[in-house]
């Protein structure tokens, strides 16, 4: 069997191919990471300071050992990969399918996120679950193992958003963010239970949408309310529509801002295309998606308590269930694998409160490692069934070495390992190979 094969060749034939030391190799590595990590979270955690209104002590006491506590664990995580693939060619006498990737990158991401903040960890490890996940099920659909599933990110979403209990964290409040505090389910409340409160919110600020509020609610002015919503301020008509403009507006904004640094590149050399930064479709996509995803989901819960004459936690399950319908907007697998994590990882904290499922200490340092180890292991093995933007980071963070690799010699594996770098061929010297040049550049034994 291909994954019990063994190449013999050394590590500068194989992983390295820039350079014949493993010790140098690894420094270049480890240089580049931690420059590309500074210059990722440098920003991040100034701007999220900014958001978060910091005071000027954290800015003089926590910022920066903050932003080198996360960026020795991405630069860790990068420099100990050649330093273990390296450490197991020399264990191992050669290579194995599952050495050459997978291997190396366990022991490494597992040390690397010992390094991280445990605040920052779940997250970590959430992103790298629902990504490892996603690769898989490309690589069963690769081997003919499993059959693509038709709108597969609509029926996974809407699954998802129909078990909206027991989130906790992040996802919470965006979730509350999104379809408002006034929809997140307590219990279930009666009608006659149900009396909208004496006393009115403080008024809102005056913002960009001021006048198209104005203009919902003179339309909207008569419209019903059942007395089990909350939405005291709106009617259901309006509590829905202004939903959907508001979403709207957010998503749209999020997709500009999001091409700002590419329209900001080009504001000189292409001027013509900077009217594409707000007129483009993808934006409209973005807005559309969460518009009607708060909308569908709004109504029906308004539906069903006029329906019901009940304000009950099921109705967050139907609303949930049915508001998945909006990703035909935005087919995102990003998103819907997020959200498929965070279903089994709800259901699983469920069963250990509930007896019937083991705590695993340590699981999330664990699942860090695991779901690392099995994208690396895609990244060199075969960068098809690799999501794209995660090819482009590990790309970014090595500065073009993870290319580099012989991936023809390792397409006696049977990954098609080389299927998209174009014949690319290391150029090595001969002086530090162990294998003739004939088997380097096809991966067979010369006769």
């Amino acid at each position: 069997m291909a994954a019990l094969s063994k190449i013999p060749h050394n590590c500068y034939e194989i992983g390295h191919t820039w350079s014949p030391s493993c010790v140098q190799s690894a420094a270049d590595v480890t240089r580049s990471a931690l420059e590309v990590s500074f210059k990722i979270y440098a920003p991040l955690y100034l701007i999220a300071a900014v958001l978060r209104r910091r005071k000027k002590d954290y800015y003089l006491k926590r910022l920066i050992p903050e932003i080198f506590w996360s960026t020795s664990f991405l630069t860790t995580n990068g420099g100990l990969f050649i330093v273990f693939f390296c450490i197991l060619r020399r264990l191992l006498g050669g290579f194995y399918s599952w050495s050459v990737g997978f291997g190396s990158a366990l022991p490494a991401s597992y040390i690397a996120i010992l390094l991280e903040r445990k605040s920052r960890r779940g997250l970590l490890t959430i992103y790298m679950a629902n990504l490892a996940t996603e690769t898989l099920f490309r690589m069963a659909v690769t081997r003919g193992v499993v059959k693509p599933i038709k709108h597969g990110e609509v029926r996974s979403k809407g699954g998802a958003m129909s078990f909206k209990d027991g989130l906790k964290g992040f996802a919470f409040s965006a979730l509350k963010f999104i379809i408002g505090k006034e929809e997140i389910p307590t219990h279930s409340v009666l009608a006659d239970d149900s009396q909208p409160s004496a006393e009115r919110p403080d008024s809102r600020r005056k913002t960009l949408l001021s006048s198209t509020r104005k203009l919902l609610e003179s339309i909207c002015k008569r419209g019903p309310r059942h007395r089990c919503c909350k939405h005291y301020n709106d009617n259901c008509i309006s509590y829905c529509v202004k939903g959907f403009v508001r979403m709207f507006s957010v998503g749209y904004v999020i997709q500009c801002l999001l091409k700002v640094p590419s329209a900001f590149r080009q504001m000189f050399s292409k001027p013509s295309r900077l009217p594409s930064l707000f007129y483009n479709k993808e934006n409209f996509q973005l807005g559309v998606f969460l518009g009607s995803f708060v909308s569908i989901y709004k109504g029906t819960s308004c539906l069903l308590r006029w329906m019901r004459n009940i304000d009950d936690e099921l109705h967050a399950l139907i609303a949930g269930f049915l508001a998945g319908v909006s990703m035909f907007f935005y087919k995102s697998t990003t998103i819907s694998m997020y959200l498929f994590s965070k279903l089994v990882e709800t259901i699983y904290f469920k069963g250990i409160e509930a007896g019937r499922l083991p705590y695993i200490p340590h699981a999330d340092t664990i699942i860090y490692a695991v779901s690392t180890a099995i994208c690396f292991h895609a990244a060199v093995m075969e960068v098809q069934n690799l999501r794209p933007t995660y090819w482009k980071f590990l790309l970014r963070l090595t500065q073009g070495r993870f290319a580099l690799m012989n991936r023809q010699v390792l397409d006696m594996f049977g990954t098609q390992a080389s299927r998209d770098f174009k014949g690319f061929v290391p150029k090595l010297d001969p002086r530090y190979t162990t294998v003739p040049s004939k088997t380097i550049d096809f991966g067979v034994t010369s006769t």
